[in-house]
């Protein structure tokens, strides 16, 4: 008997720290809640997030953003072992290092910001940052970001966001967890969104077919 089932949407996951987002979608996966699979893990920099991937039995690959002379350089290498890999969908978790989106993957790469952009996104705003700012700005509520990936940090198209509220006595780390919990929620909604086919870019602006 042929199956008919369409191919698991293949994923390119990009990390520089602790790997957690790539462990909540491998669960996702391994639960049957997300129709695809990771095809290959990119790393910036040695980190946890590859014993956490080798863990898994994932293909891995080291691409130090350090030892690479220009920026050009080095996104040509990422959408090299991306394109090999036959990458569909690109995933951010956690990729601190810049890399130029090549036309093939333009509309096709998502970063999840731990904060409800345009608020606390640009250059240096990640991780503790972030917390620290929404907590200095006293907020009443912080949350999450899943967006396609342009050229520009945190400016490209949203996709959805997840709120979580700021509690008194918070510290960035008790924050940082609480919007996890959200983050591990949104992604994967994202990823099942785009596998779908529910997804479509006018501009700056994301609209959602049901």
């Amino acid at each position: 008997m042929v199956d008919e089932r369409p191919p698991k949407l293949r994923l390119g996951v990009l990390l520089s720290g602790g790997g957690r987002t790539l462990v909540n979608i491998c669960d996702e996966i391994e639960a049957g809640r997300l129709d695809a699979e990771v095809a290959v893990v990119i790393a910036s920099r040695q980190c946890k997030g590859i014993e956490r991937a080798e863990a898994r039995g994932l293909d891995v690959r080291l691409v130090p953003y350090k030892q690479i002379a220009d920026v050009e350089t080095y996104s040509g290498r990422i959408a090299e072992i991306l394109d090999a890999a036959g990458v569909q969908l690109v995933l951010q978790a956690g990729f601190l290092s810049l890399w130029h989106i090549p036309p093939q993957y333009e509309g096709r790469v998502m970063n999840i910001h731990p904060a409800l952009l345009p608020k606390f996104g640009g250059h240096g705003m990640y991780g503790h940052h972030v917390h620290e700012a929404v907590l200095a700005a006293g907020e009443a509520e912080s949350g999450c970001t899943v967006h396609f990936v342009t050229n520009e940090y945190d400016a490209g198209p949203i996709i959805l966001q997840r709120k979580a509220p700021v509690e008194p006595g918070d510290t960035p780390e008790t924050l940082a967890e609480r919007v996890f919990e959200q983050e591990c929620i949104a992604y994967p909604e994202a990823i099942r969104l785009f596998a779908a086919g529910k997804l479509t870019i006018e501009g700056n602006c994301v609209h959602v077919r049901p």
